[in-house]
């Protein structure tokens, strides 16, 4: 299932996570050469991912909504 990102935190590490419509959280790191995101780094770049959809395994999996 594709759900749109609405918002992120950093988790306990500060590492960048997407908040998903769906209630589910993702990581969103940028960690090359295996995943290239560099629009994480920056706050201009994370806000314009904002809406754009991530494939979320937890709602696949029927996984319950994340907490904060």
């Amino acid at each position: 299932m594709q759900s749109p990102i609405t918002g992120y935190h950093l988790d306990t590490v500060n590492d960048w996570v997407a908040e998903l419509a769906c209630g589910h959280f993702q990581h969103v790191r940028h960690n090359p050469p295996w995943v290239s995101r560099p629009w994480v780094t920056s706050e201009d770049g994370r806000k314009s991912m904002l809406g754009h959809k991530l494939p979320c395994k937890k709602c696949n999996m029927g996984a319950p909504r994340d907490s904060s």
